[in-house]
């Protein structure tokens, strides 16, 4: 993989890192659960250009605004990322890269044909040559130059190389680099689906959270109101008014960081699949559970190892460097080459004769003061690298799909925990308002139970943005992303 590639990679695998929460308290019904990270955080740079670089899978070929509202869901999101995202462009510009070159290779076994006119007038000097005749007597010598002449020359050249196990070799080397430059727009492919469903999917966790927080903001006002009213009856002391009024103000502010948060995290949605910064769009889906099924450990690993493109990029590219060695090796035997010309000549248009010449040219290398041997060393130390790097691949592959499996198997847990948490959570809180009321405990009661039903909906959201987050990761680390995203998420 590029470097592109593994940075992105491995910015994206943060977000299964389990943060440091705070001890378990059964009576704020909280669980552990895995802490996401935005994907684009940590990115930002004084330079633009510096970014870009650094990590093209985070931007794209941003169009202009519509004006009106887009409804965007997950398939669109991908389908729009798979046609603007940067990284993806980069890679499609790469491939012609590679493209090109396998052209220049094959133009080196072709016919070279050229066509020359040229009209010349010239005056040679005799003695630069050397040329001389045997003393004559009465006849002074040749002149120091022959003279201005002039003449015309037009002629259609051929050169083409007949046998040259060097050129062969060279040209399949580079078809077989272009064919893992194919595999190369693959991979760029599933990382891109990888970046647009972890942003997509973080976008959507940010809209539960707004959700989750104005539900908790209409609590928090209507037990203001009961407790300024049991106040103004004097039912109830003034202390509970203002911690009803703290836990409303606390409240409003949580919504509109969790506004915030939520179009922060749909503008970088936004960079990543090729909108206008002030493009207005909402998201169609939701944030649901998923359970994967009919898939095992076993199962998809097998599946990776067969259809992850950069795997497979990684075997071709080793086959290729074993053919530029076969064509550093092949310096050494005979080349054979043909040239002709024809054309006409002569002091003017009126005056042309028929010329022509034909070459053929054998070329064996005798002494070349150690050059083929170092481009073989270099080159079987090429086949080495490539070696040792798909060997490496072939394993972190099987790493990738290990580590997404264990990520979403731990996040399912955390799904149905936090499910049962929320429940009961709820159940708390109803009980809650339902003993203030009748007087038995006052409102700090209340307070705590809103807040531990925050605190079971956040948990939630976390866990099912987790696991979904894993069920995308497990889908790149499979392979062919686009479609295999699909089937995890229950054929949306």
């Amino acid at each position: 993989m590029t470097k592109e590639r593994l940075l992105v990679a491995g910015l994206l695998a943060a977000g299964f890192a389990w943060g440091q929460t705070a001890a378990i308290d059964p009576l704020r019904y909280s669980v552990a659960t895995p802490r996401p990270v935005n994907p684009a955080e940590g990115t930002t740079n004084p330079s633009a250009q510096a970014t870009q670089r650094q990590n093209p899978y985070l931007g794209s070929v941003s169009g202009k605004s519509t004006g009106t509202n887009l409804e965007i869901s997950l398939n669109n999101a991908v389908e729009r990322g798979l046609r603007y995202n940067l990284g993806l462009v980069d890679a499609g510009h790469a491939s012609a890269d590679v493209r090109a070159a396998r052209l220049r290779a094959l133009s080196a076994m072709l016919p070279q044909v050229t066509a020359r006119g040229r009209q010349a007038y010239e005056d040679l000097s005799l003695k630069e040559i050397g040329l001389k005749l045997p003393p004559i007597p009465g006849f002074r010598g040749l002149p120091a130059t022959t003279g201005g002449f002039g003449f015309e020359d037009a002629r259609v050249a051929v050169e083409q190389s007949v046998y040259s196990a060097r050129l062969r070799d060279q040209y399949k080397a580079e078809k077989t680099e272009e064919q893992a430059s194919a595999f190369d727009v693959k991979d760029a492919r599933d990382v891109v689906v990888l970046a647009v469903g972890t942003a997509y999917l973080q976008a959507l966790a940010s809209g539960a959270r707004v959700d989750a927080a104005k539900a908790r903001l209409a609590s928090a006002r209507e037990l203001d109101q009961q407790t300024a009213d049991r106040v103004k009856a004097e039912t109830s002391p003034e202390i509970d008014a203002l911690r009803a009024q703290v836990e409303r103000q606390t409240a409003e502010q949580e919504v509109a960081n969790a506004e915030n948060r939520f179009e922060k995290d749909k503008l970088t949605l936004g960079r990543i699949i090729g909108l206008a910064v002030d493009q207005p769009f909402t998201l169609t889906d939701t944030l649901a559970y998923h359970p994967l099924a009919g898939v095992t450990s076993e199962s998809v690993t097998k599946d990776a190892l067969r259809s992850r493109a950069d795997l497979a990029s990684a075997a071709t590219s080793l086959r290729a460097a074993e053919l530029k060695l076969k064509a550093e090796k092949a310096q050494r035997l005979p080349t054979l080459s043909l040239s002709a010309n024809f054309g006409a000549g002569g002091a003017n248009l009126g005056n042309m004769n028929q010329v022509y010449a034909i070459e053929g040219d054998v070329s064996i290398p005798l002494y070349t003061g150690g050059r083929i041997h170092a481009d073989v060393e270099q080159a079987q130390n090429e086949v080495a690298r490539r070696q040792a790097a798909y060997h490496d691949l072939k394993g972190r592959v099987a790493y990738d799909v290990r580590i997404a499996w264990l990520d979403a198997e731990a996040s399912d847990s955390s799904v149905k925990v936090a499910g049962q948490n929320r429940t009961l959570a709820d159940r708390a809180l109803a009980q809650s308002h339902d003993r203030y009321q009748n007087g038995v405990t006052n409102v700090l009661e209340v307070v705590q139970a809103q807040e531990a039903v925050a605190l079971a909906a956040d948990n939630y959201i976390d866990s099912v943005y987790s696991f979904n987050l894993a069920t995308v990761s497990l889908a790149r680390a499979i392979g062919g992303a686009d479609t295999k995203l699909k089937e995890l998420l229950g054929g949306k």
